[in-house]
C-alpha cells in the first residue's frame, strides 16, 4: 500500500507533466487568430463592396441625367452595375429609387439612391452589413 506522501508526490509529478500543453495552446490561439483574420477579411471584403456600389450609383445617375434618357432608368443601371462588379445576390440585397429633384443651387438633378443590405463571410448571419449610397447628377437639357 503506497502511503500518502507517495500519492502526494505522485500527484504533483502528474500537475507539473507540460506534455499536450502546447497543442492545447496552439488551439486557443489559432481560433483567435482565425477569428481576427476573417473580421479582417469581412471589413476589407464590405469596404470593396460600398465603394463599388457608391461608384456605381454615380454611373447611374449619370446615364440617367442624359436628355433622351428617362430619370427612373438610374435606379435598374445602378442594379446592373453593382451586380456585374460585384455579384447578382449582393445586387438583390438592394433597393435602389431614382428620380428628379431640384438641387439647392435651383438645377434640376437625377438622384439615384441604394439602401439595403451586403451578405457576410458567415452565412449564417445573413445580410447583416447595412449600405446606403446616393448618387447625383444635373439633369441636362432642362432649363
Amino acid at each position: 500500500m503506497r502511503s500518502t506522501a507517495s500519492r502526494a508526490n505522485s500527484r504533483r509529478a502528474r500537475l507539473r507533466d507540460d506534455r499536450g500543453a502546447s497543442v492545447v495552446e496552439f488551439s486557443m490561439v489559432a481560433v483567435l487568430l482565425t477569428s481576427l483574420f476573417v473580421a479582417v477579411l469581412q471589413v476589407g471584403i464590405y469596404l470593396h463592396q460600398r465603394n463599388v456600389a457608391a461608384t456605381s450609383v454615380q454611373a447611374a445617375a449619370r446615364y440617367a441625367a442624359n436628355a433622351d434618357i428617362d430619370s427612373s432608368a438610374g435606379s435598374q443601371r445602378a442594379k446592373q452595375l453593382i451586380a456585374s462588379a460585384v455579384s447578382p445576390s449582393a445586387a438583390s440585397g438592394l433597393e435602389c429609387t431614382s428620380g428628379e429633384i431640384v438641387g439647392s443651387n435651383g438645377l434640376t438633378e437625377v438622384e439615384v439612391r441604394c439602401v439595403g443590405n451586403f451578405p457576410s463571410l458567415a452565412s449564417a448571419l445573413g445580410d447583416v452589413l447595412p449600405i446606403e449610397v446616393v448618387g447625383r447628377a444635373v439633369k441636362e437639357g432642362v432649363e
